[in-house]
């Protein structure tokens, strides 16, 4: 197939988790808070926007929390493409959960039953890690055959979709590592998808950083 009707086949997604917060330092859960980014993350939302440029992406869906609208704003500057908001791509809606540490959530004994079953358990005064991939796959679905779209989101919506791409059990979201400023893309044809990479980062030392690194990382 020659490489012009080969890409009006094939419709791109590109996953962008937003940049880092504080909270994101602080390992606390921010959920549907609207937490701003910081200037490290607006720093790695430049960065990234340089390897973004040469993708040829058409437009920018995103999260309207402020993290992920701000990353989308950045990164638009650089690619020199439209932005629309997306409520479909916003964070897990963690409930009472929400704006605690991870070493606060773990001491909860409800926190147990989540980790076991994430699917049909939800978080409290929340929902399930299969809600949020439903609603993902749903905001996914706004790329046309042939387009090159960047979906800027949140970190556990993008690991529960690529979970159904890469055919693992949703339950194993967990096992994907996402770091803030991460890339992932897949290429869908004919209703099938192709896993092309996953959380590449502009400025790949980041991935040691020993915030990353804990067992609840």
């Amino acid at each position: 197939m020659p490489p012009e009707r080969e890409r009006a086949a094939v419709s791109t997604l590109i996953l962008l988790r937003h940049g880092e917060t504080a909270w994101n330092r602080e390992r606390r859960l921010m959920g549907a808070a609207d937490v701003p980014l910081s200037e490290a993350g607006r720093q790695q939302c430049e960065r990234v926007g340089e390897v973004l440029a040469g993708f040829g992406i058409d437009r920018i869906r995103t999260s309207p929390l402020s993290r992920a609208l701000e990353s989308a704003r950045i990164v638009a500057q650089a690619i020199a493409a439209p932005v629309e908001s997306d409520e479909g791509l916003v964070e897990v809606r963690f409930g009472e959960w929400q704006g605690k540490t991870y070493e606060e959530i773990a001491a909860d004994p409800r926190y147990e039953g989540y980790v076991e079953d994430p699917v049909g358990q939800p978080t409290p005064g929340g929902e399930t890690v299969a809600d949020v991939q439903r609603r993902g796959l749903i905001s996914l679905s706004a790329a046309r055959p042939g387009e090159r779209v960047l979906f800027v989101t949140h970190g556990d919506l993008i690991r529960s979709v690529l979970c159904r791409f890469l055919a693992i059990p949703l339950a194993e979201f967990r096992r994907l590592r996402i770091d803030n400023c991460g890339l992932s893309a897949v290429a869908l044809a004919n209703g099938r998808g192709e896993v092309k990479f996953v959380n590449m980062l502009a400025d790949p030392a980041r991935a040691w950083d020993p915030v990353h690194w804990t067992r609840h990382a």
